[in-house]
């Protein structure tokens, strides 16, 4: 019986040994092998795309940003996710509150359904470019004066919107209720009706759209009534 047993403890010292010296060799060259990791990665410039992604140049608010992104990748999370400027707004993700309005080559477009990638060569500007250092834009501050948000939720939409709106107007751009193609609004005579139409494509869920329009009716030169005296008079029947 005790052949068999030495055997038995003879097997069981090879493998005991035979863990020790790989343990032993891991210690040994794990070090190694993450120093060589580590470097490798500090060698890799932050600038190269990885796979799947390309790069890509942007202008915003008058800032070149070059960045490695994935084609699929939205201008609306560019925005937020990669540059930090979360002014824009990510609301219904589907183009349908306007929530995430910005201005392309002077156009709103809605961020969340246009592709960074095909913005290169192309000015964009948010909500966070429109001041001029502590001067406020002339439309963010009659939103200010005029109550135009509440919970401030859709109002870089809404005050992207309406900076387009005013030089869509300058430049003689009808609307769906524009009546005499002949005869363009201008922004002294431009109506409510006009102006609730241009601004149709962007949604208030606190319903804060009689300070809007009056924010908009200031910034083109007009008197508009309070937003309390436009709510007396809609209570009251009476038709703007």
């Amino acid at each position: 019986m005790h052949p068999p047993e030495n055997g038995k403890n003879h097997r069981a010292r090879r493998n005991f040994l035979g863990q020790a010296l790989t343990a032993a060799g891991a210690a040994i060259a794990a070090p190694s092998l993450l120093s060589q990791a580590t470097s490798a990665q500090s060698e890799k410039p932050a600038s190269i795309p990885g796979q799947g992604e390309i790069s890509v140049t942007l202008s915003i608010n008058d800032k070149q940003e070059t960045l490695a992104i994935e084609p699929r990748v939205t201008l609306l999370d560019t925005l937020r996710e990669r540059l930090g400027l979360t002014g824009s707004k990510k609301g219904c993700d589907h183009g349908q509150c306007g929530a995430c309005t910005v201005l392309v080559d002077g156009q709103r477009v809605y961020s969340c359904l246009a592709l960074a990638v095909m913005q290169e060569g192309k000015q964009i500007v948010t909500v966070e470019g429109l001041a001029k250092g502590d001067v406020l834009h002339p439309v963010q501050a009659a939103f200010i004066e005029n109550d135009g948000f509440q919970c401030g939720y859709c109002t870089p939409g809404q005050i992207c919107a309406s900076v387009a709106l005013v030089d869509e107007v300058k430049r003689g751009c009808a609307s769906a209720v524009t009546e005499d193609f002949d005869n363009l609004p201008q922004l002294t005579n431009l109506s409510e009706a006009e102006i609730k139409e241009r601004l149709s494509g962007n949604l208030c869920r606190c319903s804060a759209y009689n300070g809007i329009v009056a924010a908009v009716q200031q910034v083109t030169g007009q008197a508009p009534p309070s937003p309390a005296a436009a709510m007396f008079m809609q209570e009251a029947g009476v038709s703007a």
